[in-house]
């Protein structure tokens, strides 16, 4: 320790302020435990602030009395055999076990409530357990009023490529009222109040307070946080994990604004950084396709940049890449702002919607677009050529674009000349016209294309079976038949988005074991560090069964780690060595 270092106590030191985090300060706290939370960040929420805020967690006291009443075995039939070889039993039931409990914890004691994933499917529905809905929870809607000031100021804000003018928009009912209001009364009457609210807020008070998806996540953890005494930190990153003579860690050196201080964490310290998605140099050597790093384009925050497993291999913690994926793809389009920054837009929604196929450069299809944003990517690394760009372009035409969101261009009546002339969306009068503009091989897109219509009128997909699972159904309009995902590209002009691999996180992650300690490379805990979501590896083993299983696993986990940490009863009392 240094001259100019402070030094502080507390109980538990959790490092990061994403969902993981979050949940482990408002657990810890609310058994009594002195709880502060370092974000390296200027602003707090992690990629969770980002995020759908849907939550994969069966057996959940929400689904339950919402009349779903099956028992654990479904969903451990399905993740045994999605998972296969790397299922990991012990993790698994633990994971089963812990996230109704995390639910009802929270919803009981907190102000985190739960809306019921009553809809949503699993993605794979062909796969033995897969469930048809009522395993997810997603948090109800917030507004930030309720929430102190001076957490609205650094709660990381909506991000803007996934909002309608910096609105966001709740998957289910909300949506669909977005996406049906030119056709229904009732949806018009709801869009217009949604809307109007916004713009109100936005000239009082310079930003949005209706809080829906990820946002409504973090606000909610963060007035628990607040509630409970919670110390947040902000500009903090963690430095140094500090150790007692005997191994154990005792705290650690934030180098806060100002200066460094040394926390001495009695009953030890939680990490949940957010894993590596944002290390070029770890993604060149774990994540395929990535020969210098820097061909990815991660949904997390720049901050997600491996600390967790920096700080952790410095005390002997284990980082484990023995998963089918160490990355948990999505499909992102780059977004050019006249400012000249880049954003990202991950294409979860558009896919689904009948009237739009995915492609390479040469023309063809290479998977069921309806499917989960990991199957898609995964498919497209690998049917992509080596030695040429992983890259796709998914290609609607003029109705599709009219009536669904297309990447980040919005249905009518927001116009479409603006992404055109930016060049996000390339258009073409015809087929070839636009294959032409985009690098494509214009017979082999007209060929697809006009095969892809033929069987999408019968509402048959031969080659991919689009449609042929609840998770497709549900992702495309009911409104449309005979099958609501598929609907022939055949009104002119024709649009297309460059789609690139992405990320919402890492699956490799720390070893740990079913209390989240994190543990060695002899597989014994080192005393006083747990780790909660992706920074510690995956409980689905690199697998991407569902939606919602990096925040389920995060939120339990964390809620996991929070009572392992409060139940601490090694702590030390005398800061440890440094």
């Amino acid at each position: 320790m240094t001259a100019e270092q402070q030094e502080r106590d507390c109980d538990v030191l959790v490092v990061g302020s994403g969902a993981g985090g979050l949940a482990a300060a408002v657990t810890a706290a609310w058994h009594g435990r002195d709880v502060v939370v370092a974000e390296k960040e200027p602003v707090l929420g992690g990629a969770t602030a980002w995020s759908g805020g849907w939550m994969w967690a069966p057996g959940n006291p929400v689904s339950r009395e919402g009349g779903n009443t099956e028992s654990a075995d479904g969903p451990r039939t399905y993740l045994r055999h999605e998972l296969g070889d790397y299922y990991d039993e012990e993790r698994v039931e633990a994971f089963l076990e812990a996230a109704p409990r995390m639910v009802s914890f929270f919803r009981d004691h907190t102000e985190l409530q739960f809306v019921d994933g009553a809809a949503i499917a699993d993605f794979h529905g062909h796969t033995p357990g897969a469930g048809t809905g009522g395993r997810s929870v997603g948090p109800a809607p917030y507004s930030s009023r309720r929430m102190p000031r001076h957490l609205v100021r650094r709660m990381r804000p909506q991000l803007y490529a996934t909002s309608f003018l910096g609105m966001g928009i709740m998957a289910g009912s909300d949506l669909q009222s977005f996406l049906h209001f030119r056709r229904s009364p009732e949806a018009f009457l709801h869009v217009a109040r949604r809307v109007t609210r916004h713009v109100f807020d936005l000239l009082l008070r310079g930003r949005g307070t209706q809080l829906v998806n990820g946002p409504a996540l973090v606000g909610r953890l963060l007035t628990s946080a607040d509630r409970l005494g919670v110390r947040l930190l902000t500009g903090s990153p963690v430095i140094e994990l500090t150790t007692a003579p005997d191994g154990r860690v005792t705290g650690a050196v934030v180098a806060g604004p100002e200066g460094k201080t040394r926390y001495r964490a009695r009953h030890g310290v939680v990490l949940a950084s957010g894993g590596f998605p944002q290390d070029p140099a770890r993604r060149r050597e774990h994540f395929p396709r990535t020969p210098t790093g820097e061909e990815h384009w991660s949904m997390a925050p720049a901050s997600a940049s491996g600390d967790g497993a920096d700080l952790a291999g410095t005390v002997g913690g284990r980082l484990r890449t023995d998963v089918r994926s160490a990355v948990a793809w999505c499909p992102v389009s780059l977004v050019r702002y006249p400012n000249g920054a880049v954003g990202r837009f991950p294409h979860i929604v558009d896919r689904g919607k009948p009237g739009l196929i995915g492609v390479l450069a040469n023309g063809r299809r290479f998977v069921n677009e309806a499917d989960g944003y990991h199957d898609y990517v995964a498919a497209m690394v690998d049917a992509v050529p080596e030695g040429e760009e992983v890259a796709s372009w998914l290609v609607c035409d003029h109705r599709f674009q009219r009536r669904y969101p297309f990447g980040m261009s919005k249905p009518f009546p927001v116009p479409v000349a603006p992404y055109v002339r930016s060049g996000y969306l390339r258009k073409g009068r015809t087929v070839e016209e636009l294959a032409e503009r985009c690098g494509i091989d214009p017979e082999g897109l007209r060929r697809t294309v006009d095969a892809f219509n033929t069987h999408a009128r019968k509402g048959e997909d031969p080659e991919f079976g689009r449609g042929g699972t609840p998770f497709n159904q549900r992702s495309g309009d009911p409104e449309v038949g005979p099958n609501p995902s598929l609907a022939p590209l055949d009104r002119g002009p024709f649009y297309a988005i460059k789609v690139l691999p992405g990320s919402f996180g890492t699956f490799a992650g720390l070893d740990v074991d079913t209390r989240t300690r994190v543990l060695d490379g002899s597989g014994t805990p080192v005393p006083g560090l747990y780790a909660a979501g992706n920074d510690q590896v995956s409980v689905m083993g690199g697998a991407y069964p569902t939606g919602g299983i990096n925040l389920g696993p995060a939120m339990a986990s964390g809620y996991t780690a929070g009572t392992a940490v409060a139940a601490d009863e090694a702590a030390h009392t005398d800061g440890g060595a440094g």
